[in-house]
């Protein structure tokens, strides 16, 4: 038998700087970092198990522990035909002149607007992480993905600490991943949102 405990968050009203103190707050975490992508164990997104064997390059763990093993779990139950599993072939050979260089960053890994809380200090703590060191627009792209976070919380968190020019366009490649967790855990339109991501590839 099992069990978990955990600290209790009272919750409070959200304070006029609670935006500005989120967007600070990430941008710290995201300074720890370490050698290599991944993490020392495995861990879960949602419902389902999530690989973090280490890598030397983002773009190496992006697609090997990130989107291949979610698109084989969509082929095997279903839910992605071959000419997709194609076109994430033909995505898979540009990953390396997709994303900036930047060292492993200390993730939340699934930080939508139903991860964070308010606090009784009024100010924001985040929950339920998938954590593991990664590319830092990564936690960046997945809170645009569903939103709920407002633009002051990332104005913040770029004059702590600056992104590369463009990353706004690299969300959507980011987000591939989890809205491949969608496709497997729900299917349905999330895998509409995948194509039109895909399409210029």
């Amino acid at each position: 038998e099992s069990f978990l405990i955990l600290n209790f968050i009272q919750s409070a009203e959200m304070q006029d700087e609670f935006w500005d103190d989120f967007g600070q707050k990430l941008a710290s975490l995201h300074r720890h970092s370490q050698k290599n992508f991944g993490l020392d164990h495995d861990n879960y997104i949602g419902s389902l198990s999530q690989s973090n064997k280490f890598h030397k390059s983002w773009a190496d763990f992006f697609r090997e522990e990130r989107l291949e093993a979610q698109v084989k779990l969509a082929r095997d139950n279903g839910r992605m035909g071959r000419e997709m599993v194609n076109t994430f072939s033909r995505f898979y050979a540009k990953l390396d002149e997709l994303f900036p260089k930047e060292p492993p960053a200390l993730l939340h890994g699934d930080l939508w607007s139903g991860n964070f809380m308010v606090n009784q200090n009024g100010l924001a703590v985040i929950i339920d992480p998938a954590v593991y060191y990664g590319h830092r627009e990564m936690d960046l792209a997945m809170s645009q993905l569903f939103g709920g976070f407002d633009a002051s919380f990332y104005d913040a968190y770029q004059r702590n600490f600056p992104l590369e020019n463009g990353w706004q366009q690299r969300l959507d490649y980011y987000n591939l991943y989890p809205l491949m967790v969608h496709v497997n855990l729900f299917g349905g339109s999330y895998l509409e949102s995948v194509k039109r991501i895909l399409v210029r590839f």
